[in-house]
C-alpha cells in the first residue's frame, strides 16, 4: 500500500503534458487534432476539461486590408474531436477596441466581429464549408468556392450545428460543436481536412487569418493549413424529414378603379414535404414535394440603365439553395429560378470517383408551358474534376422539355492554374432549342487569363454569345455579343501606421461588338475606356472614384419600333422610321465611399453623374445615378435598414424647328426607397418588416437630336396603336414576416403582404391596394 501510495503521489506531481501549439507566423500549419472520449456543455465558456487537451492554433497575421504582418490582436482557436464531432473553441483578446456583437439574424453579421472557419473536407484546396459566429455565438454558414476569375462566397446554405459566446472583460469566448451529419467527407478511415481560420475586427477594419495568407496569390484556400490524420469519424445514418404545412389567404382587386372589388381565395392548407438523405459520406440526396417559400423576402427593386440588358435576381428559396455551389458555372448557364413554381424535385450532389456532382430534375406548374396543357420538366447536371493541385475541368448539360418544344444546353469549361500566379479559364457552349417550327444550333464561349501578384495584376478575357443562344435553364443577361475586356491594376501599400493602408490604380479597357458583324470586320458597337482609383483607410474606409471615357454606336434593333411624327417642307405631316445618330461619346465620373462597421451605424455611396447616352430617345444626354445605404442599430436586438437608389435622364439644352430654345428637362426619373425593420427578440425569435416604393416617370418622347423637338411614337404591331411613351406610376409593397426558427427546418412563419398603386409617382392620392395575401408556414425538422 506504501509503495502504491508513493505511485500515486508522484503521478499527481508530475506537470501536465504541455498543450500542442500550432504559431501560424512560424509556419505550424499541420494540426494533429487529438480525439477524445470527452462530451461537454455548449455555453461559450472554455472552462471544461478537454480544451486543455486540444490543440491550440495562434499567430496570426493581418490580411487586409495589410497582408504580412503580425496581427494587432491575439487570437487562439482551439479544436479537438470526438468519433461524432468537431469542436472548437475561440478565445479573442481585444485590447485595442469595444467588441462588437449584436443578437443579429443567422448570416447577417456583416456589421460584428466575428470568427469564420473554413474548412475543407476534401482538402482539395478549391471549395470550403464556412462557419461564421460573432461574439454572441449567432451562426453564419454557407460555402466559399474557388472560381475562374476569383472565388464565390455563398451564404445562402444552412447547416445544422450548436455555437454559444460571450463577451469577457478581455475580449469573447466562443465554443462550437459541428456534427458530422452536417457535413459531407470522404468515404476513408484516415483524412486530413483543410482550414483556414479568419478573425474579422470591426474597430480596425482588419481581416486577420491563423496562417499567413498573402495577396495575390492565385489561391486562397491554397493557403490553408490542414487537420491531420483525423481517423474513424462516425456520422451513423444521415436522413433528415422536414414536412411542411402552410395556408394562404391571397386576395386581389377584381375589376379597375374606385368599383373594383376585393376577393379573397379559399384558404386551403397545403402539405409539403422535404427530404435529405446521406447516401454515403460524400453523396446526398434531396427531394421536395409541393415546396412552399413563403419566408422568402420579396426581391430589391432595381433600376435597369442599359435596356439591352436583362436584369438578374438572386436565387433565395432553400431547397434550390441546399449544396447550390455545386451547380456553379460560367456565364450562370444554370440559373434555378427558371424553375418557377415546382411541383416536385430531387437533386444529387456530393463525390463520385473523384469527381463532384450535382444532378437535378425537377416539374414545373401546367400553368408555365407554352400550351398551358403540359408541365415543363427540367434536368440539370453538373460535373467537375480537379486537375493538379489547383486545376479542374467541368461539364454541364441541362434541358427543359415543354411538350414538343425543347432547350437543350451542353458545354464545357476548365480552369488551368500555373505557377501560382497565372489562370487560365475557358468555357465553349452549345444551345440547341425547337419551339413550335423553329429549331435553331447556336454558341457561346468565352477565354480569360489572370495574372494575380501582391502589386500587380492583369486580367484579360474574351465573351462570345451567339443571338440566338437560348438557355432554357440559365440565365444570360445579353445575346448577340462579343465582348473583350483588359484590366491592368497596381497596388501600393502604405506602413502599419498608414492613414492610408492600400491604394490601387487600374485601367479598364472594354469593346462590344454585335456578334454577326464581328466576322466582317466592323467596329465594336460599345467602346469603353475606364480610370480606376481605390483607396482602403485605416479603420475601415473604403473609396473610390473613376473616370469613364466611352462611346455607344446606335442599336437600331432595339429602335425598331420608333417612329417620328414629322412635317416635311410642303408641310405635310408623315410618320416616318426613326433614325438615331451613329454614335454617342460619354464622359463620366464615378465616386463610391463605404463607412467602417462603427458599433451603431455604417454606410455606403455610389454616385455617377456625367454626360452620357439618354436611351429613352437615343440622343446625348446627362445621366445622374445615386445609390446610398444606410444601417442603424439602436441596440443590439434591433437593425434599421434604407436604401436609396435615383437615377435621372436629362435632356440637355436644344434649340427647336421654329428657332426657340428648350431649357434642360428630365426625360425619365426612377427613384426606389426601400426601408427594412428587423428586431431580433431572442435568437430563435426574429420579426422583419419591409416597406418599398417604385416610383418611374417618363415625359414624352421627341426628336431633339435630328428633327428639331418632332414627336416620337412606339409602334405597337400586335394592333396597329402608336404610344408618345409618356408614363408615371407609383407602387407600393409591404411585407412583415414574425418568425420563430430554433435550428434551420424546424420553422414557424407568421407574415403578411400587401401591394398597392399610387395614382402617379410619389403622388400619394388615392392609393389603391391590388394584391394582398397572409400565410402561416409550420415545420418540424426529424433528424434520424
Amino acid at each position: 500500500m506504501i509503495i502504491a501510495l508513493a505511485a500515486v503521489l508522484q503521478l499527481a506531481m508530475q506537470p501536465a503534458p504541455a498543450q500542442a501549439v500550432y504559431h501560424g507566423r512560424d509556419g505550424n500549419l499541420d494540426v494533429a487534432v487529438p480525439r477524445l472520449q470527452s462530451d461537454i456543455v455548449v455555453d461559450g465558456s472554455l472552462d471544461e476539461a478537454p480544451w486543455r487537451e486540444a490543440a491550440l492554433l495562434t499567430g496570426f497575421s493581418q490580411y487586409n486590408p495589410v497582408d504580412g504582418l503580425a496581427a494587432e490582436d491575439s487570437t487562439e482557436v482551439f479544436v479537438w474531436y470526438t468519433e461524432h464531432e468537431i469542436y472548437f473553441g475561440v478565445r479573442a483578446y481585444e485590447p485595442h477596441g469595444s467588441v462588437r456583437a449584436s443578437l443579429a439574424d443567422r448570416d447577417r453579421l456583416d456589421s460584428d466581429d466575428y470568427i469564420s472557419l473554413m474548412i475543407d473536407t476534401f482538402d482539395q484546396r478549391r471549395q470550403a464549408i464556412w462557419f461564421l459566429l460573432n461574439p454572441l455565438g449567432v451562426q453564419g454558414d454557407g460555402v466559399y468556392t474557388e472560381t475562374g476569375r476569383g472565388s464565390s462566397e455563398d451564404l445562402s446554405p444552412d447547416y445544422v450545428f450548436e455555437s454559444k459566446g460571450r463577451v469577457t472583460d478581455y475580449g469573447y469566448e466562443l465554443e462550437v460543436r459541428i456534427p458530422f451529419k452536417s457535413l459531407n467527407y470522404p468515404s476513408r478511415k484516415v483524412q486530413d481536412w483543410g482550414l483556414q481560420v479568419i478573425r474579422r475586427v470591426q474597430h480596425s477594419g482588419q481581416d486577420q487569418s491563423w496562417t499567413p495568407l498573402r495577396r495575390g496569390q492565385t489561391s486562397f484556400l491554397g493557403q490553408a493549413g490542414r487537420l491531420k490524420d483525423l481517423s474513424n469519424l462516425r456520422r451513423g445514418l444521415v436522413m433528415d424529414i422536414n414536412p411542411v404545412t402552410t395556408a394562404r389567404y391571397d386576395g386581389a382587386r377584381i375589376g379597375a378603379g374606385e368599383d373594383g372589388r376585393f376577393r379573397y381565395g379559399n384558404p386551403e392548407p397545403e402539405f409539403g414535404l422535404n427530404l435529405r438523405w446521406g447516401i454515403t459520406t460524400d453523396l446526398t440526396m434531396n427531394a421536395t414535394v409541393n415546396p412552399d417559400f413563403s419566408q422568402v423576402e420579396t426581391d430589391a427593386g432595381q433600376i435597369n440603365f442599359d435596356p439591352r440588358q436583362s436584369l438578374y435576381f438572386a436565387e433565395k428559396r432553400p431547397f434550390f439553395l441546399d449544396n447550390i455551389q455545386q451547380f456553379t458555372v460560367p456565364n450562370r448557364l444554370i440559373y434555378t429560378r427558371r424553375i418557377a413554381d415546382p411541383i416536385g424535385a430531387a437533386k444529387f450532389t456530393g463525390s463520385i470517383g473523384g469527381a463532384t456532382i450535382g444532378f437535378m430534375s425537377a416539374v414545373d406548374a401546367e400553368e408555365l408551358s407554352r400550351s398551358g396543357d403540359d408541365t415543363p420538366v427540367f434536368n440539370i447536371l453538373r460535373v467537375r474534376r480537379n486537375v493538379g493541385e489547383q486545376s479542374s475541368i467541368g461539364v454541364l448539360y441541362t434541358d427543359r422539355i415543354d411538350g414538343d418544344d425543347y432547350n437543350r444546353v451542353a458545354g464545357i469549361d476548365g480552369r488551368l492554374v500555373l505557377a501560382s500566379q497565372y489562370t487560365l479559364a475557358f468555357q465553349a457552349a452549345g444551345s440547341f432549342w425547337r419551339t413550335g417550327d423553329t429549331q435553331r444550333r447556336k454558341p457561346l464561349w468565352n477565354l480569360s487569363f489572370d495574372r494575380s501578384g501582391r502589386r500587380f495584376n492583369l486580367l484579360a478575357s474574351v465573351n462570345a454569345i451567339h443571338d440566338d443562344f437560348v438557355a432554357g435553364a440559365g440565365f444570360v443577361n445579353r445575346r448577340g455579343i462579343i465582348n473583350t475586356n483588359i484590366r491592368p491594376r497596381f497596388t501600393f501599400y502604405g506602413d502599419a501606421d498608414s492613414r492610408v493602408q492600400a491604394y490601387t490604380f487600374g485601367l479598364t479597357f472594354d469593346n462590344t461588338w454585335d456578334y454577326q458583324e464581328f466576322e466582317d470586320g466592323a467596329g465594336p458597337d460599345d467602346i469603353k475606356f475606364h480610370i480606376n482609383n481605390e483607396w482602403r483607410l485605416r479603420g475601415g474606409w473604403n473609396l473610390g472614384a473613376d473616370a469613364y471615357i466611352e462611346t455607344f454606336r446606335y442599336p437600331a434593333a432595339y429602335y425598331a419600333n420608333y417612329r417620328v411624327v414629322t412635317t416635311n417642307l410642303e408641310g405635310a405631316v408623315d410618320t416616318v422610321q426613326f433614325e438615331g445618330r451613329r454614335r454617342i461619346p460619354n464622359y463620366d465620373i464615378m465616386l463610391r465611399a463605404n463607412t467602417p462597421q462603427w458599433s451603431r451605424f455604417s454606410g455606403n455611396v455610389f454616385f455617377v453623374v456625367g454626360r452620357d447616352e439618354n436611351f429613352e430617345e437615343w440622343a446625348p444626354g446627362y445621366i445622374v445615378i445615386a445609390d446610398v445605404g444606410a444601417t442603424w442599430r439602436p441596440d443590439d436586438k434591433a437593425r434599421i435598414t434604407f436604401d436609396y437608389i435615383e437615377q435621372r435622364t436629362i435632356r440637355p439644352e436644344v434649340t427647336l424647328r421654329d428657332g426657340t430654345t428648350k431649357d434642360p428637362s428630365v426625360v425619365r426619373l426612377s427613384r426606389i426607397p426601400r426601408l427594412k425593420l428587423e428586431y431580433q427578440i431572442s435568437r430563435p425569435f426574429f420579426i422583419r418588416l419591409v416597406g418599398q416604393y417604385v416610383a418611374d416617370q417618363r415625359d414624352a418622347l421627341a426628336d431633339y437630336e435630328r428633327n428639331g423637338g418632332d414627336p416620337i411614337l412606339i409602334y405597337n404591331p400586335a394592333d396597329g396603336s402608336y404610344w408618345n411613351g409618356a408614363f408615371e406610376s407609383g407602387d407600393f409593397r409591404g411585407d412583415i414576416l414574425l418568425s420563430y426558427q430554433p435550428s434551420p427546418g424546424t420553422v414557424i412563419f407568421a407574415g403578411y403582404g400587401s401591394s398597392a398603386t399610387d395614382q402617379g409617382a410619389f403622388a400619394f392620392k388615392r392609393i389603391q391596394r391590388n394584391a394582398d395575401g397572409f400565410f402561416v408556414k409550420l415545420s418540424y425538422l426529424f433528424r434520424l
